[in-house]
Formats: structure tokens, C-alpha cells, sequence
């Protein structure tokens, strides 16, 4: 077999062996938007996908397109030494139960003064020296606090279209002063995320500062930390005014509030593998 046929090959049984593990092919090739019949003969070898349906195929499974093509045995050992089963694990067992619960207690009595929509910036480890805007929203479910938050990436191809999309949904908790945060990537169910924020005025301007880490759950994407701003917007849940102005935005976009550059950009670009 020549190099080129290696190369279809190794793609090929690599891409069987992840579908195996993630579930039902229909629903996998709905999620990334790469029509049924394209994808089997990505699967059976008789086609190599394009660059651009190479990263699509990558950015859903949580790794670069590159690691795609290794020898299938080397992927396979990597592959089953990741966090998924860890993520999964954790998300249901009653370990967890117990932490949020007692971590949430404090949430129950809180105020509301935290609930609603929010503007969220940190610089993007995707497309480098841009910052990632998205939608944050925070509200009560019951009697805990709840947040959830939706990331938008342009094509590299056609900057004007969306490649892909991340939604993540989590507990948010206000501890002494300090809110905390816990969520999980809710599509492509492959990261664990935390974040840790202080509430900050600026003016007649709302903010809050931080950290957030991630985890994916596969180690070909290595965890990061990076400092994220919230800018509060106003009450209610995320509306379609909102989605609209969410994506990648150049650091002189003059959208961006001036103090969350300042608080972006105290150490530079500061997205970082650890």
C-alpha cells in the first residue's frame, strides 16, 4: 500500500473506532453537519475527506485533524487512556450529588441580584490573538442557580458562515463573596469546565473577572486555563439579539468594553496548555 493509501487507511479505521465508541453514526453525522452517505465512504476508506470536513470531523471528537492519521494501534492506546469515561463517571455519580449539594447550599438563600444575560470574552486558543465572544446567561432552577453559555466559531474557509457550535450547561455558586462555576459541553459531550469569578463595578458597569480551566475528554486537546470577563447586559434569558453578536471579533473591535481589554490583556494573550 502506498503512503497516500496508509493515509486513507489510518483515517478510515480510526474514524470506525470513534464512532464505535460515541454511539449511533446518524446522530453523529447530524452533529457535525456531513451528510450520511459522504460519511460512510469516509468510514469504508473510498474517500478522504476535505481539509475543512477533516477539522469539522476533529473539533466533534475533540482533537486535531492530524492525530486522525496516526497508525490505528498508537490511536487506539491514546485514545483509551482519555477523560471521557472519567467526565461521564463524574457527571453521574453520587459523589458529585453530594458535593453540589452542599457546595450549592449557600445558592438557595442567595438573591437574585446575579440572574441574567450576560456578554462573555476570553481570547480564543482556536484562532489566536482574537477574542471569543459569546452568550452567558445565568438563572434559578428551583432553588439552585444555573448557568449556561453558547461559543460560536467562524469557518476558516468562509469566515461569514459558522463552522461549529459549543453549548455548555452548569451550576453556578455564589461562595464569600466569590461565584464558581461548573458546567459540561453539552453536544459534543467532551469537556469539563471551571470557572471562579469576582463581581466588579466599573461606573454604571457590571462585570465580573476570572479564571475558567477545561478538561477535555480527550488528552490529544490538552487542558488550558484562560481569563474570562462577563459583561452584565440585563435580566432575562439569552435572546436572539444576543446569539447575533456572538463569534470571533478582532481585539480592536470597538464592541468590546475597554475594561475587559484591560483585564484580558494585563499578561497578553493568556490561554495557556498546561
Amino acid at each position: 500500500m502506498n503512503s497516500e493509501g496508509e493515509h486513507t487507511a489510518n483515517f478510515s479505521a480510526n474514524l470506525r473506532y470513534l464512532c464505535e465508541q460515541h454511539g449511533a453514526i446518524s446522530t453523529i453525522c447530524r452533529n457535525i453537519n456531513i451528510n450520511r452517505q459522504q460519511f460512510n465512504k469516509y468510514l469504508s476508506g473510498l474517500h478522504l475527506p476535505s481539509p475543512q470536513n477533516q477539522r469539522m470531523i476533529a473539533n466533534f471528537f475533540g482533537m486535531s485533524p492530524a492525530i486522525l492519521f496516526s497508525e490505528p494501534d498508537d490511536f487506539r492506546m491514546f485514545f483509551e487512556g482519555n477523560y471521557f469515561h472519567a467526565i461521564e463517571s463524574l457527571r453521574n455519580s453520587r459523589r458529585m450529588g453530594d458535593f453540589l449539594e452542599t457546595v450549592l447550599f449557600e445558592a438557595k438563600s442567595s438573591d437574585d441580584a446575579l440572574l441574567g444575560t450576560y456578554d462573555r470574552y476570553h481570547y480564543s486558543s482556536i484562532y489566536s490573538g482574537k477574542i471569543l465572544k459569546s452568550a452567558f446567561c445565568i438563572y434559578r432552577h428551583k432553588d439552585f442557580l444555573q448557568h449556561y453559555y453558547v461559543e460560536r466559531f467562524p469557518s476558516y474557509d468562509s469566515p461569514g458562515r459558522t463552522e461549529y457550535v459549543f453549548k455548555y450547561h452548569g451550576f453556578t455558586m455564589p461562595v464569600a463573596g466569590r461565584i464558581f462555576c461548573v458546567d459540561f459541553e453539552s453536544l459534543q459531550k467532551n469537556e469539563l469546565t471551571f470557572g471562579i469569578f469576582a463581581p466588579v463595578q466599573r461606573s454604571s458597569k457590571n462585570f465580573m473577572f476570572g479564571i475558567t480551566s477545561g478538561i477535555a475528554a480527550s488528552m490529544f486537546r490538552q487542558p488550558f486555563s484562560a481569563r474570562v470577563a462577563l459583561h452584565y447586559r440585563g435580566p432575562g434569558l439569552t435572546g436572539r439579539e444576543h446569539l447575533k453578536e456572538i463569534g470571533v471579533l478582532e481585539r480592536t473591535d470597538p464592541s468590546i468594553p475597554k475594561e475587559v481589554l484591560q483585564f484580558l490583556e494585563k499578561e497578553g494573550d493568556l490561554v495557556r496548555s498546561a
